[in-house]
């Protein structure tokens, strides 16, 4: 299926693992956190628990780091049956600790990219998570300059996108998301009449996960984030 963007005017940009690496430090902190429970359970049963226990506690806390370490202590507290000591809770916020002060890694081609699009298009970047910590990293970056907008959303759904874009002026047909997850950034996209492509991480959360449409779901997909390039 010929996919064109000749119509586009804005294009909006998901931050982590799109634009910087992100879900790797959230995958060594789990497999560090299970070595600090390792007297409790296996590995796989508390990365399902604590995986659960997320999913819990994702209408409370929302999306990012801070959530991730309220889940391990309340993870840990169950998988010990109450008997987790005050130094291991110590260190799982450590870890917490040590995620938020991770230097940014830019992805290959990003910074690029995004100098390039500036010049022609109307640039957003639309993340989720907690608000402080994507400020930070965003100012850790040095990509600011680029967006003439930044929003970080509760969630990233159909309505979410649709009141922005509408708070924004900006009509569905001339906005093209690109991002790495179908879930938050490609689909909810195509099913309100805007465009997207899509740029796989090596990693991705489960929650983020759905099956990949046969026919390419109305979306381009590239390997890389230097492709758009040639597309636009």
């Amino acid at each position: 299926m010929e996919i064109k963007f000749d119509n586009i005017k804005v294009i909006g940009f998901d931050a982590d693992d799109t634009l910087w690496v992100n879900e790797t430090y959230f995958r060594d902190t789990e497999h560090k956190f299970a070595r600090l429970l390792a007297s409790y359970e296996t590995e796989n049963k508390i990365d399902q628990e604590l995986f659960k226990m997320e999913m819990k506690n994702l209408s409370l806390y929302g999306y990012g780091v801070k959530g991730f370490v309220l889940s391990m202590i309340e993870s840990a507290i169950d998988l010990s049956n109450g008997k987790i000591t005050v130094d291991t809770i110590s260190k799982i916020l450590d870890l917490g600790k040590e995620m938020i002060e991770k230097p940014v890694e830019l992805l290959d081609g990003v910074e690029e990219v995004l100098k390039q699009l500036s010049k022609s298009y109307r640039l957003l970047l639309l993340t989720k998570g907690d608000l402080l910590d994507q400020e930070r990293k965003l100012e850790k970056s040095g990509l600011s300059e680029y967006f003439h907008h930044i929003e970080v959303l509760s969630d990233k759904k159909e309505s979410n996108y649709s009141n922005l874009l509408e708070h924004l002026e900006v009509e569905h047909e001339e906005f093209l998301m690109i991002g790495n997850s179908l879930k938050s950034d490609i689909l909810p996209i195509i099913n309100i009449g805007g465009n997207a492509i899509h740029v796989p991480f090596h990693t991705t959360w489960v929650h983020e996960m759905v099956h990949e449409a046969d026919d390419n779901g109305g979306y381009k997909k590239v390997n890389n984030i230097k492709e758009v390039l040639e597309i636009l």
